[in-house]
């Protein structure tokens, strides 16, 4: 059996975020909870000294990433009141000094820093949609460049400054992204021919002459590479289709460029030469993650970039890879106090058949306990994936004896776009199949305790667990919701814009669709409910918020059901959609390892 690592040591484990070198590649910043709350830190490159620069003014959550201003003066970044996501964007110098720079009513996303320094460029859901707006250094004013009524997603600054790609959609087929360039001041507006209706292209980095747009298009299903020549105006494809290939950024030369590849769960760093030669990098399993902050943060000279590296039994940590040695060295370890990582639990990439025979890609943790109870724990998204990375309430969960299975239902992404658009107008179906065929199989293997497999997830996840206890009501001793759905309609009315347009996008009109909608809302179906649940939310989630799961608890109680005894329910307070803070996610532990110790 494996060790039993103590709860609040597991969860305190070091962890950093979001590393983007500076435009010079002599500094990277990130965050890191080292000292047990987020800050932010710089790194020397070539000494590998590490110094604190903020102590307190960041947010104790690291979900949105850091930029570097264009001149490497200063660092940017989002903060909100206690997770509700309502971004502002703030600004530190290199001495620590603080400056709240955009402040607007609504969410807030940095997209790119204009290469002359004067502008930060980001969107916004101040004015309902999502659209792209620029504010001025100098003098504090902001302009709103695009107004859409769809969302702008992305927008990266061309090197020169003239240009601005960003992905936007104009036409009457919600699945649709298009790709379009226009003037910095917004004018001169232009959609690229590029792939083909329906089909998803988005806008990466520019080449260093700006020149070339590194784009992306899933029109051939799996996703793929291009360089789009500006002045000819016609796109180069790159790639084989044999996987889902996602370009990076160009190499500083501009002679090719760098990408991953989606492999059996893991991210695979590529290179691409410009005659389509590709070269799969050192890193072959696991997840290799990129920066992803506007037009700089990857290369730290000419021939090596940053990278952080992890696997399922392994937690990450920040490289610079060397492209002329193919090798590397490891910048920021991965911090391990007294645990032994050797006795962590690798992850099998396995697959399995859905009822209707589709197959299922999955990660398997086996803790060698025989016989071994089970959590299916289902990821968040839809469109989003089980990866070979260190999965924090994996370990937290094998450690404590329990099998973990991670399906890649239907709607994940990395096996191309019909398999991630099978959920479009089916949330609640085929893919809550492929969760139940996940238990089924589990079940079918001689070291699993049948009579005691749970269902765990959050997010989409969250909503897979409330639909899972009302559909296979026999399938689970118990599930554990966290921040799920219950109620379709009821988070359209209370959700983000651009949000609402996801959910039109995959689920069609909530009027027109009136009936779907409700029949997928785990509320409707709540008199199937047969065994116990638990229900965690965080009271300023603004994704699902928290009257989803107060809905389910009401439900319950008409139906006669008593907190405590029938199902369990937790909210969490200055907590919105997830943490990564330590003491939020201690919190979260406590709760999960108690009920499951008393339920399974």
């Amino acid at each position: 059996m494996k060790k039993e690592y103590p709860l609040e040591e597991l969860a305190s484990l070091p962890e950093f975020y979001h590393p983007a070198a500076s435009p010079d590649g002599e500094k990277i910043a990130f965050y890191w909870d080292e000292s047990g709350r987020n800050e932010l830190y710089l790194m020397d490159t070539e000494s590998k000294e590490i110094e604190q620069l903020s102590d307190g003014e960041v947010p104790r959550n690291a979900r949105w990433p850091l930029m570097w201003d264009s001149k490497g003066d200063k660092i940017l970044f989002h903060k909100d009141e206690a997770g509700n996501e309502q971004n502002d964007i703030y600004s530190i110098d290199i001495e620590g000094s603080v400056k709240k720079e955009v402040e607007f009513e609504g969410q807030c996303i940095l997209q790119d820093v204009s290469p002359d320094g004067e502008y930060i460029l980001f969107t916004s859901d101040r004015y309902e949609q999502m659209n792209l707006f620029r504010y001025s250094f100098e003098s504090n004013e902001i302009d709103k460049l695009t107004d859409y009524k769809l969302p702008v997603w992305s927008a990266v600054y061309s090197p020169g400054g003239r240009w601005i790609a960003y992905q936007a959609n104009e036409s009457d087929d919600l699945r649709n992204k298009d790709i379009y360039l226009c003037e910095t001041d917004g004018s001169n507006k232009q959609k690229l021919d590029i792939g083909e209706k329906g089909s998803e292209n988005s806008p990466v980095r520019w080449s260093p002459d700006g020149n070339k747009l590194l784009v992306t298009d899933n029109s051939q299903d799996m996703n793929r590479p291009g360089i789009y020549h500006v002045g000819k105006q016609k796109v180069e494809w790159f790639g084989d289709q044999n996987f889902e290939e996602r370009p990076v950024a160009f190499k500083p030369d501009g002679e090719g460029f760098l990408g991953f590849r989606i492999k059996n769960a893991s991210w695979i760093p590529i290179y691409f030469d410009l005659d389509g030669t590709i070269n799969e990098l050192e890193l072959k399993e696991g997840v290799s993650n990129f920066p992803f902050t506007g037009g700089s943060g990857v290369f730290v000279s000419d021939n090596s970039f940053i990278v952080s590296y992890t696997k399922g039994d392994w937690k990450k940590e920040l490289l610079e890879y060397d492209m002329e040695k193919d090798d590397h060295e490891v910048l920021l370890e991965a911090e391990y106090g007294d645990l032994n990582p050797d006795a962590f639990v690798p992850a099998e990439y396995v697959t399995y058949r859905s009822h209707d025979g589709v197959e299922i890609g999955a990660l398997l943790y086996d803790p060698g306990v025989r016989p071994s109870p089970a959590v299916v724990m289902v990821h968040g998204g839809p469109h989003g994936q089980s990866i070979n990375a260190f999965n924090i309430y994996a370990q937290f969960l094998a450690s404590r004896g329990y099998a973990v299975l991670q399906p890649n239902y239907r709607g994940s992404i990395g096996k191309g776009r019909e398999f991630k658009r099978m959920i479009h107008m089916d949330w609640g179906g085929k893919e809550q199949e492929d969760v139940a065929a996940g238990a089924e199989w589990l079940k079918e293997k001689d070291w699993i305790d049948e009579d005691r497999i749970a269902v765990f997830g959050g997010s989409y996840g969250g909503y897979s667990v409330y639909m899972q206890m009302v559909r296979y009501p026999e399938l689970w001793t118990t599930g554990i919701a966290w921040i799920g759905i219950t109620d379709l309609h009821k988070l359209y009315e209370e959700d983000m814009p651009h949000f609402q347009a996801l959910l039109r996008e995959q689920m069609g009109d909530p009027k027109e669709n009136y009936e779907l909608w409700r029949d997928r809302s785990p509320i409707e179906h709540i008199e199937n409910m047969k065994n116990p649940i638990l229900m965690i939310h965080g009271v300023n989630d603004p994704r699902c918020p928290i009257e989803q799961a107060r809905i389910f608890k009401e439900g319950l109680e008409e139906m006669g059901w008593e907190e405590g005894e029938d199902f369990e329910y937790e909210e969490l307070g200055e907590e919105g959609h997830g943490s990564t803070d330590i003491s939020q996610k201690i919190r979260a532990f406590k709760i999960l390892e108690d009920y499951l110790k008393r339920r399974l």
